[in-house]
């Protein structure tokens, strides 16, 4: 049987004031009124039922993904203690699948991007089913068709094909400047990692097994106690002691057999403020807004976003700006300046706790 499992437990600090901790990015309704969550969720229905679709987050943002995903069965939304980055979240959903249908596929898929148009995502994403099922002992990752140099995405260097939009992956590169970027797109070699994958659910507990054996025993543990009263107090002892690192950096870039599926999609990641003004698109003048009450005299290239939809936001003569207001919080800042937010959020903390976060 086929599962997906979304990935939902970032908090997204560089969309700060919006995102907060307990309102991470993927439940801000940002995009005509649904969340990124639901996005992500609403593809997926294009390919399997709810009951087949699974969520893990942080224990805290259950209650959020329960109102947000009303259709997915209570016993599919997996809560981790704390977050323990991509590696742990996947070896705990893979161990807690294992309980139910040790013989079964599974998908991993991001709650953090937009994706179109659908038909092409579920042609993708079901090619990379069928792959996984077709070949027990490979691990399968969509590679997204690059359109531009972007130096802030990892890249898979395709290898031997094996058949329509199907190949070998022969490496996996991490964030590059920009001009190995342009190398790496005039190339026509690669592709943008969408660090969504396949899998049988005994093969990815194979590969942690064999890439974080100080964690395997204990996930295992976690997936045969899960459903039972005991499951979340061992969780809440255990989970926080894992080795924190990515799926990427434990288990892909290491494992023998990784095959990349193509997916000719629009894929974009709207982790920051400045990608989103690019999503959204702009005004004859490249002003872009999130919907909100926005007028702008003689600005160019500034974004604008507000969590009240009364709330008007008014500029007169600026450029490439980023304004964002919330009920408690209003930030402005160059949009060249805008991948510094982090830096931004631990001032803030620093300054009056988490009052603001």
């Amino acid at each position: 049987m086929r599962h997906a499992v979304i990935m939902a437990g970032g908090v997204g600090t560089r969309l700060w004031p919006l995102s907060r901790r307990k309102r991470p990015k993927q439940m801000l309704r940002l995009f005509g009124g649904k969340s990124l969550l639901r996005e992500s969720f609403d593809r997926l229905t294009g390919l399997l039922e709810p009951a087949s679709i699974y969520v893990i987050t942080v224990e805290e943002h259950l209650g959020l993904v329960r109102k947000e995903l009303p259709e997915i069965p209570e016993e599919n939304l997996l809560g981790e203690p704390c977050g323990r980055d991509t590696a742990n979240a996947v070896g705990l959903a893979a161990a807690v699948l294992a309980q139910r249908d040790p013989e079964g596929v599974m998908g991993i898929f991001t709650a953090d991007h937009l994706i179109t148009p659908q038909d092409r995502f579920c042609t993708a994403v079901d090619s990379a089913f069928k792959r996984a099922e077709e070949n027990p002992d490979a691990l399968v990752t969509l590679g997204v068709l690059p359109t531009t140099p972007e130096s802030g995405f990892g890249y898979v260097r395709r290898g031997e094909l094996l058949g329509t939009g199907v190949y070998r992956v022969d490496r996996f590169v991490e964030k590059p400047d920009t001009a190995t970027a342009e190398r790496y797109l005039a190339s026509g070699e690669y592709y943008w990692n969408s660090g969504m994958f396949t899998w049988r659910i005994g093969t990815i507990l194979r590969e942690v097994e064999r890439h974080l054996p100080e964690s395997y025993p204990q996930l295992m543990e976690l997936g045969r106690l899960w459903d039972q009263p005991t499951g979340r107090e061992h969780a809440a002892a255990v989970y926080p002691g894992l080795r924190k690192i990515s799926v990427d950096f434990a288990i892909m870039e290491k494992a023998d057999r990784v095959l990349v599926v193509e997916m000719n999609c629009t894929w974009r990641d709207v982790g920051s403020w400045s990608a989103l003004a690019t999503v959204l698109g702009g005004d004859n003048q490249g002003n872009a807004s999130t919907g909100n009450r926005v007028i702008h005299l003689g600005s160019r290239g500034t974004m604008a976003a507000s969590e009240d939809p009364e709330h008007l936001i008014a500029t007169i003569g600026v450029e490439d700006l980023v304004i964002v207001h919330s009920a408690d919080a209003t930030l402005v800042c160059r949009k060249d300046d805008a991948q510094a937010i982090r830096e931004l959020v631990a001032a803030v903390e620093a300054d009056s706790g988490d009052r603001h976060l």
